[in-house]
C-alpha cells in the first residue's frame, strides 16, 4: 500500500476534496458569527472612546473649578458665578455630544449588523 509522504492513506487522499468542501462550508457558517462579534467590539471600542472623552471633560472642568476657586487672588462672587456658569456650559455641552454620539452608536451598531447579514 502506497502511502502519502505525511502518512495518509490512500483512502483520506480521495476524501481530501470532501473535507475541503466541508471545511469551506463550516468556515462560511462560523464567518458571519465572528464578523457580527468584531461588529459589536468595534461598536464597544467606540463607545469607550465616547466615555473616556467625556470622562476628560469632567476632569478638565474639575481643574478649571478648582483654579477658579484657589487663584492666588480672592475671588468676587461674580468672578466664582461667572466660572461656574462656563464650567456648566461645558459640562451641558460634554453631555449632550456624549448623548448625541450614543444614539449614533446605536444606528451605526444595527448598520453594520445588517451588513453582515
Amino acid at each position: 500500500m502506497k502511502t502519502h509522504p505525511f502518512g495518509m492513506d490512500p483512502g483520506m487522499m480521495n476524501a481530501n476534496p470532501m473535507l475541503a468542501w466541508w471545511q469551506e462550508q463550516w468556515i462560511k457558517g462560523a464567518n458571519p458569527m465572528a464578523q457580527m462579534q468584531a461588529a459589536w467590539m468595534e461598536s464597544l471600542a467606540e463607545a469607550m472612546k465616547f466615555e473616556a472623552q467625556f470622562l476628560k471633560a469632567v476632569a478638565e472642568s474639575g481643574q478649571q473649578m478648582t483654579e477658579c476657586l484657589h487663584n492666588e487672588n480672592p475671588a468676587t462672587a461674580e468672578e466664582v458665578q461667572a466660572c461656574y456658569q462656563k464650567l456648566v456650559k461645558q459640562m451641558t455641552d460634554a453631555q449632550h455630544t456624549r448623548m448625541e454620539q450614543a444614539a449614533q452608536l446605536s444606528h451605526d451598531f444595527r448598520k453594520r449588523l445588517w451588513e453582515e447579514i
